[in-house]
């Protein structure tokens, strides 16, 4: 790997002086847009670029005028929060045509501008890309023509174009994410959650049309993540016969005492013949085979509308961060990239291998190749595919594989957002591998009480959605109890535990405050000694302060903060943030934070104080947590069926090696079993925390984007790292 550059010589490699950058979101409009903008015009004005709004698109691009305008850092502000985009998109004939072109090269160049981020789908990229090929040829048409003189053309010589992926269907290859899915995810959830309760109360079937004309991502994700009986997308069409068989599904499904069906179908669904499978066509089937009341359900637009997530405010920002710093160390020979989710890193790949592995997906289907445009979609959607197929479709007792293995399952510590989907898919997973299930109630206190049953298929049926841990959580450790806990494996002659816990485990902050004239909130956030909540919530929420217990803080640092945050008041701004992590410090307290801004800020602002508490454990799961502890539960029960017939011998389990006790987790891109006595080394017992933490790495933009003067550098993952103590800028 390369070697961390001098930051004072890297920093003045990526300056931006003399520069401008203009920045323009194309197609349809997807939540995040508005937060991908702001951190490029932040970090563009940051490091001394001139950064311009290109409204309403290559339209905008192409009218020049008003539609080119230069962007303050005070005219992103509040704008984080808000869904579509607030410089406007549009679809533009006009950019396909050479003379479109041309007017667009010429409308740039009266404003310096060399520097193109474009915000939208690989149409919108592809036509970035175009621009770029002919920079040079336009240049030498304008100077023709008499429009721009030679030392313009030489001056504005190279055009560097990055683009980021805004498409709520998450249907561009090469990255995990696209900017607008988990938001849309978000909408569907919220929607059938609402069903579901209306289908229980008079025994309906509802047939849901999502998004995907192309991509069926929406519908695989929502329909794992809300259980749904049966999903049809564009990737994967059903096999001739399948109306016979979701019909017997879900004849089934009632004669088992469950009130509701919901079928889940992307709008670009097709049958192995394509033809298209339409909501009314199933709606139709449902009724004339099985007399069903079936209700038709369309989403449209209301997938694209609403607050970005916490999620895309977050992958968005770190996009439009990263994007500032491709074009500044673009070069004449450099292709034109895209910024992209890999692993939890953002990284830049060719735009137009991307763009080009895009078409192939589609051409697969076209040539009725479904496997290969499964592989293509990346292996995030096959795992979800082969995931949802595990899940939802029990096999008969005479198909299942034979083992004599008895699996537990418990919850510990506090309750956390999705504890409940890992459960369900242990507990289908394990019985699809023809194990005994068991579940535990109340955590290590249950179990050495013996509340310990034997659990079914049909038992967590409609757990996916719901909030909180069904089967009960307590806090109690088993040290104490380790007899008698060894005393109900042997009398339930238990071969192997599932443990879904862990030191705190909490729900993503969901930070809504805003503020009227010159306010600030003081946000306390919980998280124990772990600071990720207020940082990562922090840097959705657009924070100027986050206190957290990794990075120590003094006296000086608070008034710091109060100055700068006075400052950037005067200037025009009317809200701050500030977020305090529970155990930060020991004598700096909300309270006193509070007081102390409440003072120092007076004739200036005024402060607001908010303790959040156990708000943040409470309510339904978030798609993340459903579709993650569904994905992470089953890999956890194929391990310990792996490891079961690997340590049996002469009838009995031998689990006394290091690899037997795991802790399963995400590390970049790949989910780990990592042996438990192994992180002993790299936990912090005392504070009940990892002792590195990958995510303060994100903390330096989060200062950046808050108007920070921050020293930074690029640490051989990639990523913005502090070299230096933070002090604020005087501006």
């Amino acid at each position: 790997m390369a070697k961390r550059q001098d930051t004072k010589k890297f920093f003045e490699n990526l300056s931006g002086s003399g520069k401008s950058i203009g920045v323009l979101t194309s197609g349809g409009d997807a939540q995040g847009m508005n937060a991908a903008v702001r951190a490029v015009v932040r970090m563009g004005i940051y490091v001394g670029a001139k950064v311009y709004f290109i409204h309403e698109g290559y339209q905008g691009m192409v009218d020049g005028g008003e539609n080119i305008e230069e962007a303050s850092w005070e005219s992103v502000s509040s704008m984080l929060q808000v869904g579509g985009t607030v410089i406007g998109s549009a679809r533009c004939k006009e950019f396909r045509s050479h003379e479109g072109r041309l007017k667009a090269a010429h409308h740039l160049v009266q404003h310096g501008i060399t520097n193109l981020c474009v915000i939208g789908g690989d149409g919108s990229l592809t036509g970035a890309n175009l621009f770029r090929e002919e920079w040079s040829g336009l240049l030498e048409e304008l100077v023709q023509q008499g429009l721009i003189d030679q030392e313009a053309a030489q001056n504005n010589s190279e055009l560097h174009i990055v683009g980021m992926v805004g498409s709520i269907d998450n249907d561009f290859c090469g990255t995990d994410m696209t900017i607008g899915t988990d938001s849309a995810l978000h909408r569907i959830i919220e929607v059938v959650d609402a069903i579901m309760t209306t289908a229980q109360s008079h025994q309906r079937t509802f047939v849901l049309e999502v998004m995907g004309r192309h991509c069926g991502y929406l519908a695989l994700v929502s329909a794992l993540a809300c259980g749904a009986d049966w999903v049809l997308i564009p990737e994967m069409p059903p096999e001739d016969g399948w109306e016979e068989q979701m019909c017997q599904k879900l004849s089934e499904n009632r004669a088992g005492k469950k009130r509701l069906n919901i079928i889940i179908v992307a709008e670009g669904a097709i049958d192995c013949h394509n033809k298209p499978i339409t909501t009314e066509y199933i709606k139709d089937l449902v009724v004339r085979c099985l007399g069903f009341d079936t209700r038709v359900t369309i989403l449209g637009h209301v997938q694209r509308g609403g607050t970005p997530s916490a999620f895309d405010r977050i992958l968005a920002s770190r996009m439009g961060v990263e994007a500032v710093l491709a074009l500044l160390e673009a070069s004449a020979t450099t292709p034109a990239c895209v910024v992209s989710l890999c692993g939890n890193q953002a990284v830049r790949l060719p735009l137009m291998e991307c763009v080009q592995m895009t078409q192939d997906v589609q051409k697969a289907m076209d040539e009725k190749n479904f496997e290969e445009a499964v592989r293509l979609r990346g292996r995030s959607f096959e795992n979800n595919l082969n995931t949802y197929k595990l899940l939802s479709f029990r096999k008969a007792d005479s198909e299942l594989p034979h083992s004599s293995f008895n699996v537990a399952v418990l919850n510990v510590g506090a309750p956390a957002a999705g504890m409940n989907a890992a459960v369900r898919s242990a507990v289908r997973v394990g019985i699809s591998e023809g194990h005994k299930m068991f579940a535990v109630n109340d955590g290590f206190e249950g179990f050495y009480k013996g509340q310990i049953k034997e659990i079914k298929w049909g038992d967590v049926g409609g757990w996916t959605g719901q909030g909180g841990s069904i089967l009960g959580t307590k806090r109690t450790l088993p040290a104490k109890y380790l007899d008698k806990i060894a005393e109900q494996i042997r009398i339930h002659n238990i071969n192997a535990l599932l443990v879904i816990g862990g030191f705190e485990t909490c729900d993503r902050i969901k930070q809504s405050a805003s503020g009227t004239k010159r306010r600030v909130f003081i946000i306390e956030t919980m998280g124990g000694y772990c600071g990720y909540l207020a940082s990562v919530g922090g840097l959705a929420a657009g924070a100027d302060a986050v206190y957290i217990y990794e990075e120590p803080f003094d006296i000086r640092d608070l008034q710091s903060n109060v100055e700068h945050l006075t400052e950037k008041m005067k200037t025009g701004i009317q809200r701050g943030l500030v977020l305090r992590n529970e155990n930060s410090n020991v004598n700096f307290t909300t309270d006193f934070i509070y007081q102390l801004y409440s003072e120092e800020g007076k004739g200036v602002f005024d402060c607001r104080k908010n303790v959040l508490g156990h708000m943040q454990q409470g309510g339904a799961p978030s798609p993340f947590d459903r579709n993650f502890g569904t994905k992470i539960s089953a890999k956890a029960i194929q391990w310990i069926s792996k490891k079961l017939k690997e340590s049996y011998k002469e009838g009995k389990v031998f689990a006394n090696t290091e690899d037997t006790a795991c802790l399963l987790g995400m590390r970049r891109r790949a989910l780990v079993f990592q042996p438990v006595v192994q992180l002993k080394e790299e936990t912090d017992f005392v504070h009940r925390i990892p002792k590195e933490q990958w995510w303060l790495k994100l903390r330096p933009l989060m200062k950046i984007l808050a108007k920070y003067k921050t020293s930074y550098d690029v640490s051989d993952s990639g990523q913005l790292e502090h070299v230096t103590r933070i002090r604020p800028k005087k501006d």
